[in-house]
Protein backbone atom coordinates (compact mmCIF):
# COMPACT_ATOMS: atom_id res chain seq x y z
CA UNK A 1 0.00 0.00 0.00
CA UNK A 2 1.23 3.50 -0.90
CA UNK A 3 2.31 5.99 2.04
CA UNK A 4 0.65 8.82 1.37
CA UNK A 5 0.78 12.52 3.06
CA UNK A 6 -1.30 15.83 3.12
CA UNK A 7 -1.43 18.81 4.90
CA UNK A 8 -3.97 18.05 7.66
CA UNK A 9 -4.33 21.36 9.11
CA UNK A 10 -6.33 24.27 7.91
CA UNK A 11 -5.37 25.89 4.03
CA UNK A 12 -4.85 29.50 6.08
CA UNK A 13 -1.94 30.98 7.80
CA UNK A 14 -1.41 30.11 11.22
CA UNK A 15 0.58 29.63 13.73
CA UNK A 16 1.42 26.02 13.29
CA UNK A 17 0.62 23.78 10.46
CA UNK A 18 1.35 19.91 9.89
CA UNK A 19 2.30 17.69 7.28
CA UNK A 20 1.32 14.28 7.64
CA UNK A 21 2.68 11.12 6.52
CA UNK A 22 1.01 7.38 6.47
CA UNK A 23 2.18 4.02 5.82
CA UNK A 24 5.16 1.60 5.56
CA UNK A 25 8.05 3.96 4.27
CA UNK A 26 6.66 7.47 6.53
CA UNK A 27 10.18 7.33 8.30
CA UNK A 28 12.17 7.03 5.41
CA UNK A 29 10.15 9.84 3.60
CA UNK A 30 10.58 12.10 6.30
CA UNK A 31 13.75 11.62 6.60
CA UNK A 32 14.48 12.79 3.02
CA UNK A 33 13.19 15.94 3.85
CA UNK A 34 13.13 16.40 7.74
CA UNK A 35 17.23 16.67 9.20
CA UNK A 36 17.50 16.71 13.04
CA UNK A 37 19.67 19.02 15.08
CA UNK A 38 20.81 16.04 16.42
CA UNK A 39 21.66 14.25 13.75
CA UNK A 40 19.31 11.15 14.80
CA UNK A 41 16.90 10.23 12.16
CA UNK A 42 13.53 9.08 12.49
CA UNK A 43 14.02 5.31 11.23
CA UNK A 44 16.28 4.72 14.44
CA UNK A 45 14.01 6.42 17.26
CA UNK A 46 11.30 4.45 18.82
CA UNK A 47 7.24 5.70 18.51
CA UNK A 48 5.86 8.39 20.56
CA UNK A 49 9.16 10.55 20.38
CA UNK A 50 10.03 13.49 18.55
CA UNK A 51 12.79 15.36 16.87
CA UNK A 52 13.18 19.25 16.24
CA UNK A 53 15.25 20.10 13.05
CA UNK A 54 14.43 21.88 9.96
CA UNK A 55 12.74 20.82 6.64
CA UNK A 56 14.71 20.89 3.19
CA UNK A 57 13.97 20.03 -1.04
CA UNK A 58 15.85 20.65 -3.31
CA UNK A 59 16.56 24.70 -3.08
CA UNK A 60 17.95 23.57 0.47
CA UNK A 61 16.26 24.52 3.78
CA UNK A 62 13.06 26.52 4.25
CA UNK A 63 11.58 26.00 8.07
CA UNK A 64 12.33 24.76 11.43
CA UNK A 65 10.34 21.73 12.14
CA UNK A 66 9.22 19.24 15.06
CA UNK A 67 8.95 15.61 13.89
CA UNK A 68 6.27 13.62 15.78
CA UNK A 69 7.14 9.66 15.28
CA UNK A 70 4.45 6.81 15.39
CA UNK A 71 5.21 3.44 15.25
CA UNK A 72 2.54 0.51 14.19
CA UNK A 73 0.11 -0.45 14.92
CA UNK A 74 0.14 2.53 17.67
CA UNK A 75 -0.97 5.37 15.70
CA UNK A 76 -4.06 6.77 14.41
CA UNK A 77 -3.77 4.96 10.71
CA UNK A 78 -2.04 1.90 12.26
CA UNK A 79 0.65 1.99 10.24
CA UNK A 80 3.90 3.75 10.68
CA UNK A 81 3.05 7.84 10.58
CA UNK A 82 5.16 10.96 10.97
CA UNK A 83 3.85 14.41 11.60
CA UNK A 84 5.40 17.50 10.63
CA UNK A 85 4.64 20.55 12.26
CA UNK A 86 6.46 23.89 10.70
CA UNK A 87 5.22 26.93 10.92
CA UNK A 88 1.21 27.76 9.47
CA UNK A 89 2.52 29.56 6.57
CA UNK A 90 0.71 28.34 3.40
CA UNK A 91 3.44 28.96 1.03
CA UNK A 92 6.15 26.75 3.65
CA UNK A 93 3.09 24.26 4.06
CA UNK A 94 2.75 23.31 0.38
CA UNK A 95 6.44 23.68 -0.38
CA UNK A 96 6.80 20.50 2.50
CA UNK A 97 4.01 18.54 0.89
CA UNK A 98 5.83 19.10 -2.86
CA UNK A 99 9.01 17.97 -0.85
CA UNK A 100 7.43 14.61 0.62
CA UNK A 101 5.89 13.57 -3.11
CA UNK A 102 8.75 14.55 -4.37
CA UNK A 103 10.60 12.07 -1.80
CA UNK A 104 7.87 9.08 -2.72
CA UNK A 105 4.33 9.85 -0.98
CA UNK A 106 1.34 9.79 -2.39
CA UNK A 107 -0.97 12.64 -2.32
CA UNK A 108 -3.79 11.23 0.53
CA UNK A 109 -7.54 11.15 -0.59
CA UNK A 110 -9.96 13.15 1.22
CA UNK A 111 -10.00 10.69 4.74
CA UNK A 112 -7.90 8.54 3.67
CA UNK A 113 -6.08 8.75 6.80
CA UNK A 114 -9.27 7.64 8.88
CA UNK A 115 -10.43 5.09 6.04
CA UNK A 116 -6.56 3.74 6.66
CA UNK A 117 -7.60 3.71 10.03
CA UNK A 118 -11.09 2.00 9.64
CA UNK A 119 -9.72 -0.64 7.89
CA UNK A 120 -6.66 -1.59 10.18
CA UNK A 121 -9.25 -2.11 12.78
CA UNK A 122 -8.85 0.88 14.85
CA UNK A 123 -12.21 1.78 14.85
CA UNK A 124 -15.59 0.98 12.86
CA UNK A 125 -17.71 3.11 10.54
CA UNK A 126 -20.04 4.96 13.57
CA UNK A 127 -16.64 6.05 14.91
CA UNK A 128 -15.26 6.98 12.13
CA UNK A 129 -17.97 9.26 10.86
CA UNK A 130 -17.68 10.54 14.56
CA UNK A 131 -14.24 11.63 13.32
CA UNK A 132 -15.94 14.23 10.53
CA UNK A 133 -18.65 15.42 12.69
CA UNK A 134 -16.12 16.48 15.83
CA UNK A 135 -14.12 18.40 12.90
CA UNK A 136 -17.58 20.45 11.83
CA UNK A 137 -19.18 20.40 15.14
CA UNK A 138 -20.74 23.90 16.25
CA UNK A 139 -21.55 23.49 19.26
CA UNK A 140 -21.15 21.89 23.03
CA UNK A 141 -23.63 19.29 22.37
CA UNK A 142 -22.29 18.66 19.00
CA UNK A 143 -19.30 18.06 20.13
CA UNK A 144 -20.46 16.07 22.69
CA UNK A 145 -22.07 13.77 20.77
CA UNK A 146 -19.15 13.38 17.78
CA UNK A 147 -16.97 12.90 21.16
CA UNK A 148 -19.79 9.74 22.50
CA UNK A 149 -19.53 8.41 18.98
CA UNK A 150 -15.33 8.80 18.93
CA UNK A 151 -15.24 6.75 22.05
CA UNK A 152 -17.68 3.63 20.89
CA UNK A 153 -21.06 5.07 22.45
CA UNK A 154 -23.24 4.29 19.57
CA UNK A 155 -21.52 1.01 18.44
CA UNK A 156 -22.21 -0.12 22.10
CA UNK A 157 -25.58 0.19 22.10
CA UNK A 158 -25.65 -0.95 18.59
CA UNK A 159 -23.57 -4.21 19.53
CA UNK A 160 -25.88 -4.66 22.29
CA UNK A 161 -28.79 -5.16 19.97
CA UNK A 162 -26.56 -7.23 17.64
CA UNK A 163 -25.23 -9.72 20.45
CA UNK A 164 -29.00 -9.82 21.47
CA UNK A 165 -30.38 -10.67 18.25
CA UNK A 166 -27.28 -12.89 17.53
CA UNK A 167 -28.18 -15.21 20.55
CA UNK A 168 -31.83 -15.37 19.71
CA UNK A 169 -30.97 -16.21 15.72
CA UNK A 170 -28.65 -18.79 17.03
CA UNK A 171 -30.76 -20.26 19.54
CA UNK A 172 -33.62 -20.78 16.93
CA UNK A 173 -31.72 -22.38 14.39
CA UNK A 174 -29.96 -25.05 16.67
CA UNK A 175 -32.96 -25.72 18.13
CA UNK A 176 -34.69 -26.11 14.72
CA UNK A 177 -32.23 -28.11 13.09
CA UNK A 178 -30.19 -30.15 16.09
CA UNK A 179 -33.69 -31.22 18.14
CA UNK A 180 -31.92 -34.38 19.08
CA UNK A 181 -28.88 -32.77 20.85
CA UNK A 182 -31.54 -31.56 23.74
CA UNK A 183 -31.26 -27.97 22.54
CA UNK A 184 -33.38 -25.57 25.23
CA UNK A 185 -36.91 -25.39 23.92
CA UNK A 186 -37.32 -21.87 22.12
CA UNK A 187 -40.55 -20.32 25.03
CA UNK A 188 -42.16 -17.44 22.82
CA UNK A 189 -42.88 -15.23 26.10
CA UNK A 190 -38.78 -14.97 26.91
CA UNK A 191 -38.30 -14.71 23.01
CA UNK A 192 -41.02 -11.99 22.41
CA UNK A 193 -39.49 -10.36 25.79
CA UNK A 194 -36.12 -9.75 23.95
CA UNK A 195 -37.46 -9.17 20.72
CA UNK A 196 -39.14 -6.00 22.36
CA UNK A 197 -36.46 -5.04 24.25
CA UNK A 198 -34.11 -4.78 21.32
CA UNK A 199 -36.60 -2.87 19.04
CA UNK A 200 -36.89 -0.48 22.08
CA UNK A 201 -33.54 0.44 21.72
CA UNK A 202 -33.98 0.92 17.92
CA UNK A 203 -36.78 3.14 18.85
CA UNK A 204 -34.43 4.86 20.90
CA UNK A 205 -31.96 5.89 18.63
CA UNK A 206 -34.56 6.56 15.52
CA UNK A 207 -36.19 9.07 17.91
CA UNK A 208 -33.22 11.00 19.06
CA UNK A 209 -31.94 11.64 15.08
CA UNK A 210 -33.89 14.19 14.50
CA UNK A 211 -33.04 15.83 17.92
CA UNK A 212 -29.06 14.93 17.64
CA UNK A 213 -29.41 16.64 14.37
CA UNK A 214 -30.40 20.26 15.50
CA UNK A 215 -27.27 20.22 17.69
CA UNK A 216 -24.88 19.07 14.60
CA UNK A 217 -26.30 20.96 11.79
CA UNK A 218 -28.57 24.02 13.14
CA UNK A 219 -31.90 25.04 13.05
CA UNK A 220 -33.45 26.94 10.72
CA UNK A 221 -34.89 29.79 12.42
CA UNK A 222 -36.90 33.34 11.17
CA UNK A 223 -37.33 36.27 13.19
CA UNK A 224 -40.94 37.94 12.22
CA UNK A 225 -43.30 40.35 12.73
CA UNK A 226 -44.78 43.39 12.29
CA UNK A 227 -42.58 46.42 11.66
CA UNK A 228 -40.97 48.62 14.36
CA UNK A 229 -41.37 45.55 16.96
CA UNK A 230 -37.67 45.37 17.38
CA UNK A 231 -36.60 42.29 15.06
CA UNK A 232 -33.54 43.80 13.81
CA UNK A 233 -32.21 45.03 17.34
CA UNK A 234 -32.74 40.93 18.35
CA UNK A 235 -30.94 40.02 15.34
CA UNK A 236 -27.80 42.09 16.26
CA UNK A 237 -28.22 41.33 20.17
CA UNK A 238 -27.75 37.25 19.35
CA UNK A 239 -25.19 37.77 16.57
CA UNK A 240 -22.85 40.12 18.58
CA UNK A 241 -22.79 43.00 16.17
CA UNK A 242 -24.33 45.36 13.92
CA UNK A 243 -26.05 42.93 11.48
CA UNK A 244 -29.02 44.94 10.99
CA UNK A 245 -30.31 48.21 10.36
CA UNK A 246 -32.19 49.84 13.11
CA UNK A 247 -34.19 52.87 13.07
CA UNK A 248 -37.05 54.74 14.76
CA UNK A 249 -38.75 54.53 10.54
CA UNK A 250 -41.44 51.08 9.58
CA UNK A 251 -40.15 49.28 6.62
CA UNK A 252 -35.97 49.60 6.89
CA UNK A 253 -35.28 45.91 6.51
CA UNK A 254 -36.24 45.35 2.59
CA UNK A 255 -34.12 41.92 2.27
CA UNK A 256 -33.69 38.61 4.74
CA UNK A 257 -30.63 39.21 6.61
CA UNK A 258 -28.82 35.82 7.97
CA UNK A 259 -26.46 34.74 10.35
CA UNK A 260 -25.56 31.72 12.32
CA UNK A 261 -25.29 31.92 15.74
CA UNK A 262 -24.90 30.25 19.12
CA UNK A 263 -27.80 30.29 21.38
CA UNK A 264 -26.60 27.74 24.55
CA UNK A 265 -25.78 24.97 22.89
CA UNK A 266 -27.82 25.44 20.15
CA UNK A 267 -26.94 26.43 16.35
CA UNK A 268 -29.37 28.80 14.67
CA UNK A 269 -29.15 29.83 11.65
CA UNK A 270 -30.45 33.31 12.04
CA UNK A 271 -32.68 35.22 9.58
CA UNK A 272 -33.83 38.90 9.94
CA UNK A 273 -36.90 39.38 7.67
CA UNK A 274 -38.59 42.47 6.79
CA UNK A 275 -41.59 43.37 8.75
CA UNK A 276 -45.50 41.70 7.99
CA UNK A 277 -47.24 44.25 6.66
CA UNK A 278 -49.47 45.90 3.65
CA UNK A 279 -47.06 48.42 1.83
CA UNK A 280 -47.33 50.43 -1.27
CA UNK A 281 -43.66 50.58 -1.65
CA UNK A 282 -42.70 47.77 -4.45
CA UNK A 283 -39.22 47.35 -3.06
CA UNK A 284 -40.72 46.70 0.24
CA UNK A 285 -43.61 44.57 -1.40
CA UNK A 286 -40.62 42.34 -2.36
CA UNK A 287 -39.00 42.00 1.45
CA UNK A 288 -42.60 41.12 2.62
CA UNK A 289 -43.31 38.32 0.20
CA UNK A 290 -40.10 36.86 0.90
CA UNK A 291 -40.48 36.90 4.49
CA UNK A 292 -44.16 35.49 4.30
CA UNK A 293 -41.75 33.02 2.50
CA UNK A 294 -38.81 32.39 5.27
CA UNK A 295 -41.60 32.18 7.67
CA UNK A 296 -43.68 29.12 5.97
CA UNK A 297 -40.31 26.99 5.54
CA UNK A 298 -38.98 27.96 9.15
CA UNK A 299 -38.17 25.09 11.33
CA UNK A 300 -38.20 27.43 14.12
CA UNK A 301 -39.94 30.91 14.07
CA UNK A 302 -39.21 33.44 16.61
CA UNK A 303 -42.61 35.85 16.90
CA UNK A 304 -41.39 38.97 17.55
CA UNK A 305 -44.25 41.12 19.27
CA UNK A 306 -44.46 45.10 20.91
CA UNK A 307 -45.19 44.75 24.49
CA UNK A 308 -45.74 48.76 24.59
CA UNK A 309 -48.46 48.57 21.88
CA UNK A 310 -52.11 46.79 21.96
CA UNK A 311 -52.30 44.20 19.42
CA UNK A 312 -52.25 45.12 16.08
CA UNK A 313 -54.13 43.55 12.90
CA UNK A 314 -50.40 42.75 11.40
CA UNK A 315 -49.98 40.97 14.82
CA UNK A 316 -52.94 39.08 13.89
CA UNK A 317 -52.27 38.09 10.57
CA UNK A 318 -49.12 37.66 11.70
CA UNK A 319 -50.58 34.47 13.77
CA UNK A 320 -52.64 33.05 11.93
CA UNK A 321 -49.72 32.87 9.28
CA UNK A 322 -47.50 31.00 11.78
CA UNK A 323 -50.54 28.52 12.60
CA UNK A 324 -49.52 25.74 14.31
CA UNK A 325 -45.74 26.03 13.10
CA UNK A 326 -42.90 25.81 15.97
CA UNK A 327 -42.95 29.09 17.21
CA UNK A 328 -41.91 31.44 20.40
CA UNK A 329 -43.85 34.29 20.81
CA UNK A 330 -41.22 36.46 21.89
CA UNK A 331 -42.40 40.12 23.54
CA UNK A 332 -40.02 42.66 23.20
CA UNK A 333 -38.96 46.03 24.73
CA UNK A 334 -40.01 44.80 28.88
CA UNK A 335 -38.56 47.69 30.01
CA UNK A 336 -41.42 49.65 29.12
CA UNK A 337 -44.88 50.01 29.83
CA UNK A 338 -46.87 46.66 29.06
CA UNK A 339 -50.23 47.30 26.72
CA UNK A 340 -50.15 44.23 25.25
CA UNK A 341 -53.04 41.68 25.12
CA UNK A 342 -50.75 38.83 26.76
CA UNK A 343 -53.82 36.35 27.24
CA UNK A 344 -54.38 36.25 23.82
CA UNK A 345 -51.01 36.02 22.75
CA UNK A 346 -50.43 32.98 25.17
CA UNK A 347 -53.94 30.96 23.68
CA UNK A 348 -51.84 30.98 20.30
CA UNK A 349 -48.53 30.31 21.07
CA UNK A 350 -47.40 27.38 24.09
CA UNK A 351 -43.96 29.47 24.55
CA UNK A 352 -43.76 33.06 25.75
CA UNK A 353 -41.06 34.98 26.78
CA UNK A 354 -40.39 38.52 27.73
CA UNK A 355 -37.07 40.57 26.80
CA UNK A 356 -35.77 44.25 26.03
CA UNK A 357 -33.55 43.65 22.98
CA UNK A 358 -32.35 47.08 23.46
CA UNK A 359 -31.10 46.54 27.39
CA UNK A 360 -30.16 42.50 26.38
CA UNK A 361 -32.28 40.93 28.72
CA UNK A 362 -34.49 38.17 28.72
CA UNK A 363 -31.41 35.79 26.80
CA UNK A 364 -31.35 33.28 29.27
CA UNK A 365 -34.95 32.26 29.20
CA UNK A 366 -35.26 32.60 25.34
CA UNK A 367 -32.38 30.13 25.21
CA UNK A 368 -34.24 27.87 27.62
CA UNK A 369 -37.41 28.50 25.76
CA UNK A 370 -35.63 27.55 21.76
CA UNK A 371 -34.36 24.09 24.37
CA UNK A 372 -37.47 23.66 25.06
CA UNK A 373 -39.38 24.67 21.33
CA UNK A 374 -37.16 21.90 19.88
CA UNK A 375 -37.25 19.12 22.39
CA UNK A 376 -33.47 19.31 23.64
CA UNK A 377 -33.99 19.55 27.25
CA UNK A 378 -33.79 15.64 27.87
CA UNK A 379 -31.46 14.55 25.40
CA UNK A 380 -28.20 13.26 26.05
CA UNK A 381 -25.60 13.67 23.43
CA UNK A 382 -22.74 11.49 25.37
CA UNK A 383 -25.56 8.78 25.16
CA UNK A 384 -24.28 8.17 21.41
CA UNK A 385 -26.82 8.96 19.14
CA UNK A 386 -27.40 8.37 15.48
CA UNK A 387 -25.26 11.31 13.23
CA UNK A 388 -25.77 10.19 9.64
CA UNK A 389 -28.49 9.49 7.37
CA UNK A 390 -26.65 6.29 6.04
CA UNK A 391 -26.59 5.35 9.93
CA UNK A 392 -30.37 5.83 10.28
CA UNK A 393 -31.40 3.75 6.98
CA UNK A 394 -29.46 1.19 8.88
CA UNK A 395 -31.43 1.48 11.89
CA UNK A 396 -34.50 1.72 10.44
CA UNK A 397 -33.88 -1.31 8.27
CA UNK A 398 -33.14 -3.43 11.11
CA UNK A 399 -35.99 -2.06 12.94
CA UNK A 400 -38.12 -2.83 10.07
CA UNK A 401 -37.03 -6.61 10.16
CA UNK A 402 -37.67 -6.72 13.78
CA UNK A 403 -41.24 -5.54 13.74
CA UNK A 404 -41.77 -8.82 10.89
CA UNK A 405 -40.27 -10.80 13.64
CA UNK A 406 -42.98 -9.64 15.62
CA UNK A 407 -45.63 -9.72 13.77
CA UNK A 408 -44.57 -13.67 12.71
CA UNK A 409 -44.28 -14.29 16.21
CA UNK A 410 -47.89 -13.05 17.14
CA UNK A 411 -49.28 -14.05 14.07
CA UNK A 412 -48.64 -17.91 14.66
CA UNK A 413 -46.07 -18.51 11.91
CA UNK A 414 -43.36 -21.02 11.75
CA UNK A 415 -40.41 -19.72 13.90
CA UNK A 416 -38.16 -20.25 10.68
CA UNK A 417 -40.33 -17.26 9.73
CA UNK A 418 -38.89 -15.61 12.45
CA UNK A 419 -35.20 -16.22 12.11
CA UNK A 420 -35.26 -15.19 8.74
CA UNK A 421 -36.36 -11.48 10.01
CA UNK A 422 -34.19 -11.70 13.03
CA UNK A 423 -30.90 -12.60 10.45
CA UNK A 424 -31.47 -9.58 8.45
CA UNK A 425 -32.15 -7.01 11.55
CA UNK A 426 -28.76 -8.22 12.43
CA UNK A 427 -27.47 -7.74 8.75
CA UNK A 428 -28.44 -4.18 8.63
CA UNK A 429 -26.60 -3.19 12.10
CA UNK A 430 -23.54 -5.59 10.97
CA UNK A 431 -23.30 -2.77 7.68
CA UNK A 432 -23.92 -0.06 10.17
CA UNK A 433 -20.79 -0.60 11.72
CA UNK A 434 -19.20 -1.65 8.96
CA UNK A 435 -18.73 -5.44 9.84
CA UNK A 436 -20.18 -6.44 6.45
CA UNK A 437 -20.27 -3.14 4.27
CA UNK A 438 -19.63 -3.16 0.47
CA UNK A 439 -16.92 -0.89 -0.74
CA UNK A 440 -19.52 1.28 -2.30
CA UNK A 441 -20.89 1.78 1.12
CA UNK A 442 -17.50 2.37 2.53
CA UNK A 443 -17.01 4.80 -0.37
CA UNK A 444 -19.45 6.57 0.44
CA UNK A 445 -18.76 6.85 3.89
CA UNK A 446 -14.99 8.66 3.00
CA UNK A 447 -16.52 10.92 -0.10
CA UNK A 448 -17.39 13.93 2.15
CA UNK A 449 -13.88 13.72 4.23
CA UNK A 450 -11.53 16.70 3.75
CA UNK A 451 -8.34 16.11 2.68
CA UNK A 452 -5.76 15.48 5.98
CA UNK A 453 -8.33 13.64 7.88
Amino acid sequence: MHTIAAISTPMAPGGIGIVRISGDHAQQIADRVFTSVSGKKLTQIPGYTSLFGSVHDGDGSFDQCVAANYRAPKSYTGEDVVELSCHGGLYGMHRLLDACLQAGARLAEPGEFTRRAYLNGKMDLTQAESVMEMVSAQGKGAAQAARAGQEGRLNQRIHSVQNTLTDIASHLAAWADFPEENVPEVENSQLEKDLLAADHILRQLLAGFDTGRILREGVDTVIAGRPNVGKSTLMNLLTGCEKSIVTSYAGTTRDVVEETVLLGDVPLRLADTAGLRNTEDPVEQLGVLRSRSRVEGAQLVLAVFDSSEPLQEEDHAFMDLIGNMPAIAVINKSDMESKIDELYIKTKFKQMVYISALQGSGLQELTEAVKKALHLQKIDPSAGVLFTQRQKEAVRQSHGALTEALEALHGGMTLDAVTVCVEDAVSALMELTGERASDAVIDKVFENFCVGK
